[in-house]
């Protein structure tokens, strides 16, 4: 059976890939497919997370393309797994990340499950829509830029100059707990 992908990648813009694999392919296979189909030099590394359900993109396991793990040979790579193997009708959905300095981020779903062509070779680029950035960027669906405002809101400083006075007029910390030269 081929697996026919759509790959797109997290960008203000609509830029995704189509691609068709084998069901019995690697995920390193399907690692090479979207980093020819998007154009990459292929010299930086990935991975592929599951997800959590067939609903949503929220990451559940990551598959990277080699063992990092403490215990050489533990931890499984994608070379260790079939697509079949993660994706079938009831999980069409992964993420994949590409270059962790610059984390370009992908949505891989699977769009159709189809006999083998006969001649065809695959892996195979079906479909190409819009053009790469020059850099990484965000949709805002995963990975938005956060600014401090984001996280801390209306952050209010719960003490206020009086509170301040405790610390004023005396250069000792010995009621706190401190030794004088702690280091």
């Amino acid at each position: 059976m081929v697996y026919k992908f759509r790959v797109i990648l997290d960008a203000e813009e609509d830029i995704f890939r189509d691609i068709a694999i084998l069901e019995d392919d690697t995920l390193e296979d399907l690692h090479n497919a979207v980093v020819n189909a998007f154009g990459f030099d292929g010299t930086e590394t990935g991975s592929f997370f599951t997800c959590e359900n067939d609903w949503t993109w929220n990451e559940d396991d990551e598959i990277p393309m080699f063992d990092t793990g403490d215990v050489l040979g533990e931890m499984k790579t994608m070379a260790d797994f079939k697509i079949n193997d993660l994706v079938h009708k009831d999980n069409t959905k992964m993420v994949y990340i590409y270059d962790f300095f610059s984390m370009w981020t992908f949505f891989l779903e699977l769009a159709a499950i189809e006999e083998k062509e006969e001649g065809e070779t695959y892996p195979a680029l079906l479909f190409s829509h819009g053009e790469l950035p020059a850099e990484a960027g965000s949709s805002g669906f995963r990975g938005a830029d956060v600014t401090e405002d984001d996280i801390y809101g209306d952050f209010e400083d719960e003490f206020d100059d009086d509170d301040m006075d405790m610390f004023e007029g005396d250069d000792s910390f010995e009621d706190f707990g401190y030794e004088e030269n702690w280091n």
